[in-house]
């Protein structure tokens, strides 16, 4: 009797795990839906985060303790002050969302190209 073990390859590993026959679901650019949204301005153009659905791809980022603390600070606030229970992993996204929409629309005069040109 064989003790060798068996491990997945690095195939298996690294699978996407969603249905990949569909190709991923984009947001209208046009159409009845896309009408309510406005080019730029108040609403940051047409991006928007994907919200609470499952998520096949990971993204590690570092931040400090306080970058953490302020996070966590502002989760329990929209629960307390705005009744919205959301995760860490959301409010980032949501973030960011924001943060790409504001760069899609006005490019260099972005809050994101002003704060990482900043010394």
């Amino acid at each position: 009797m064989s003790r060798r073990v068996s491990l997945p390859t690095a195939d298996d590993l690294f699978r996407r795990t969603g249905d990949t026959s569909e190709p991923p679901p984009s947001e209208p650019t046009s159409g009845p839906d896309a009408e309510d949204e406005p080019e730029s301005g108040g609403d940051m153009g047409r991006r928007r985060p994907s919200g609470r659905v499952r998520h096949d791809e990971k993204m590690t980022v570092y931040v400090t303790a306080d970058e953490l603390v302020d996070i966590e600070h502002t989760r329990l606030m929209l629960r307390r002050s705005n009744g919205l229970a959301v995760d860490r992993g959301r409010l980032v996204r949501e973030a960011i969302a924001i943060a790409l929409a504001d760069f899609e629309a006005n490019g260099d005069e972005s809050v994101l190209v002003q704060r990482l040109t900043q010394t």
